[in-house]
């Protein structure tokens, strides 16, 4: 292994830790959308709910300086745009595509209008104190055990070393396949997204299973958000989340609305993302230098060719899209 030297190895480890951190929101919104589509509400909001908890994250942080009440935020107001989806499309019945698309406008536009009137910073918040922020953890013997070839540093530079929220979205996805392939609740989840007059045939509440599943996703959308504002950056910035949960969505089609090929898709898109970072300035023969642009849109590329024909056949939930109402 006289090719894995001291430099190699540590631009490798750099791009895994990279590949973490920018994979968290990733993962998170992920299985967000995974809970409210298998239910077969579609839900192209993803990244309106992510920005507006950024920003009650962002503002909460800045305002009382603690990290946990910026959390509670961020999820209250995922969990509040989640209803209001939730209310449109399994209440009223209403096209849930438009209805995720009015939440991504609405959110843009309010985050900046709100943004400008309490701080007069452009859109942004203003930036937190570490205090105000979850910082990187530190796990048990990650300085004893660097000095063992490889694995050492593997330990110490890429699994130790993430804040909290990282944890919690690599925690989350083994904890979703759990609820939807092993739980009475995951059961009724997946059969109401596939025929849901069978479930309610059954006596149970479509539309108390369809609110539960979009409030979940609300949560999560929460959770991601917050982790932008005050964990991966330190203020919220207007437009932050880049059409990341459109690029979250692609990657739960990419892993055909099962949790962990999801997974492995956000992070692929997470590796591109940081492989891309240092790319930048950088010339390769023949090519030369790589234009910016050009590797900034590489992940959107990416999720274009994918979806256009290489993820092989996903088939989604039956009644996904479909609003229910009861035959009379």
């Amino acid at each position: 292994m006289d090719w894995l030297n001291d430099e190699v190895l540590r631009t490798i480890l750099a791009t895994l830790d990279a590949t973490l951190r920018v994979s968290t929101p990733l993962i998170l919104c992920a299985m967000a959308g995974l809970f409210s589509e298998r239910s077969g509400v579609i839900d192209i909001g993803l990244e309106g709910k992510m920005l507006a908890a950024a920003f009650a994250a962002g503002s909460l942080a800045a305002l009382t300086g603690s990290a946990w009440l910026a959390l509670l935020a961020a999820i209250g107001v995922g969990v509040a745009m989640a209803l209001v989806h939730a209310f449109a499309c399994v209440t009223h019945r209403g096209n849930q595509v438009v209805s995720g698309l009015a939440i991504n406008v609405l959110a843009s536009g309010l985050t900046v209008v709100l943004g400008i009137a309490w701080f007069r910073q452009g859109g942004q918040t203003p930036s937190l104190p570490s205090e105000a922020r979850f910082m990187p953890l530190q796990l048990p013997l990650a300085d004893t055990l660097a000095s063992v070839p490889v694995l050492g540093p593997l330990y110490r530079d890429v699994i130790s070393g993430h804040n909290l929220l990282v944890y919690i979205a690599l925690t989350i996805v083994p904890l979703t396949w759990w609820i939807v392939y092993r739980t009475r609740f995951g059961l009724r989840l997946r059969a109401v997204g596939e025929n849901p007059l069978a479930v309610d045939t059954a006596g149970i509440s479509v539309a108390r299973l369809r609110y539960s599943a979009v409030l979940i996703c609300g949560a999560l959308c929460g959770v991601a958000g917050c982790y932008l504002a005050i964990a991966q950056n330190a203020a919220f910035v207007r437009e932050m989340t880049a059409g990341q949960g459109y690029i979250a969505l692609a990657a739960m089609i990419f892993g055909k609305w099962r949790p962990l090929p999801a997974m492995i898709a956000c992070l692929m898109f997470g590796f591109l993302d940081a492989v891309a970072i240092r790319l930048q300035g950088i010339e390769l023969p023949v090519i030369g230098e790589v234009p910016v642009q050009l590797i900034q849109a590489l992940p959107y590329i990416l999720t274009v060719v994918l979806l256009a024909g290489f993820i092989g056949r996903a088939v989604a939930p039956k009644a996904i899209g479909v609003p229910f109402s009861k035959e009379r």
